[in-house]
């Protein structure tokens, strides 16, 4: 599609409320708490992304997205209340800086059907439209395939930097991205005034709103024959709001991994700059790079100080040991969420790694001056956490 195809839309907190009203025929959105934090969003848009046409059109329908999708689990909930009757026993999430492995560490793990797991289908679209029935097909794995398919077209590189697969286990920031307390608009666009925003505000209804997604998502998976025992979540969002994921999810168990910010913020910048320069012309490589270094050097500092309270609720994993032969810190971490790493656990890990090489995607390039990094600038930042796990 080209720029004079794609269709005008106007970004307006009222206009994007009717419009989801309208496409579900649906009225309730669930807690106002929402509303602030959206509004933010929709501001920092219009004033500061410096928007194109492609990137004021898809951030229209991605938070359109999102409003339905609220609306619809409000609709799949008041038809079954036992929704809310679901447990979610003892999580297991996976943290860490982007590019420390987790990723594959995770989807190696959620090999184990003894896990739940958030696919990336269900993350974009975590309510089922009002239709649906478990044996049938879903819309939502329709479209996931659609998406993920026009973003690889947009911007072949992304496949060099994340393994987009709408089966596979995801992030869970982008259930957070349903209660628009989440940094996936700052990876998608230049807005710093709700980024500030989600940073200077308190994320508990965010994750109270991530709760009962993962119940309803609970119960959608049960209705297609799935019983496993806990979730499997990861993302590195939960840096920055550890503390609060721990109230919420009292008895969860988190897994941090780890690798040198040297190699991590570089990458991670590199990762967003290509998703902003798909909604915005020109963007700058260097803003980029302060904001997103900036907001992990801050995310790190908040989980090493909660760790300091709660340290039996953290495991460590390296990026070189899960490269090297990830079976064995995955023994480790069975160990600590006292689980047995069964034989049929283990082969059905060995199974996925035999089929998601990393030799099989391109190779991702960048450069640290590329995104205003220095050596010295980056050991600075991250001087606390290089000294404390990286020794």
């Amino acid at each position: 599609m080209s720029e004079q195809e794609i269709p005008h839309v106007e970004l307006s907190v009222d206009g994007l409320l009717k419009a989801a009203q309208d496409a579900t025929g649906l009225h309730d959105f669930g807690d106002e708490s929402f509303r602030e934090p959206f509004e933010v969003l929709v501001k920092s848009l219009n004033e500061e992304a410096n928007l194109n046409a492609v990137g004021r059109f898809t951030q229209y329908q991605r938070i359109l997205n999102i409003l339905c999708n609220r609306l619809r689990t409000e609709g799949w909930i008041a038809r079954h209340p036992e929704i809310l009757d679901e447990q979610i026993t003892a999580p297991v999430v996976i943290i860490g800086l982007q590019r420390t492995g987790s990723t594959m560490f995770h989807r190696v793990l959620a090999s184990d059907s003894r896990f739940y797991a958030p696919l990336w289908y269900e993350v974009r679209n975590p309510a089922p439209y009002m239709d649906w029935t478990p044996t049938q097909t879903d819309q939502r794995i329709v479209e996931g395939e659609a998406e993920v398919a026009a973003m690889l077209e947009a911007n072949p590189e992304l496949a060099a930097i994340h393994p987009m697969d709408p089966h596979a286990p995801d992030e869970d920031i982008m259930l957070l991205e349903h209660s628009f307390y989440s940094t996936v608009p700052d990876a998608f666009c230049n807005v710093p005034t709700y980024g500030k925003w989600n940073d200077t505000h308190d994320n508990t209804p965010g994750y109270e709103y991530l709760k009962r997604q993962l119940q309803s998502l609970q119960w959608q998976k049960k209705q297609k024959g799935q019983q496993a025992e806990r979730w499997l979540l990861k993302t590195p969002h939960h840096l920055h709001h550890v503390a609060t994921l721990l109230r919420v999810f009292p008895d969860a168990k988190i897994i941090q991994t780890h690798r040198d910010p040297l190699q991590t913020i570089p990458s991670a910048a590199s990762m967003n700059y290509n998703l902003w320069i798909m909604c915005a012309d020109e963007p700058d490589p260097k803003v980029v790079g302060e904001q997103w270094a900036a907001k992990y050097a801050r995310g790190m500092l908040h989980t090493m100080q909660t760790r300091q309270s709660k340290p039996d609720a953290f495991i460590d994993v390296w990026y070189k040991d899960t490269v090297a032969n990830p079976m064995v810190p995955a023994q480790a971490v069975y160990d600590f969420i006292g689980m047995t790493f069964t034989e049929e656990a283990r082969v059905a890990m060995e199974k996925w790694r035999e089929e998601n090489k990393r030799e099989a995607r391109p190779s991702h390039e960048y450069t640290l001056e590329q995104f205003g990094f220095s050596e010295e600038g980056l050991k600075e930042q991250f001087a606390e956490y290089r000294a404390q796990y990286l020794r």
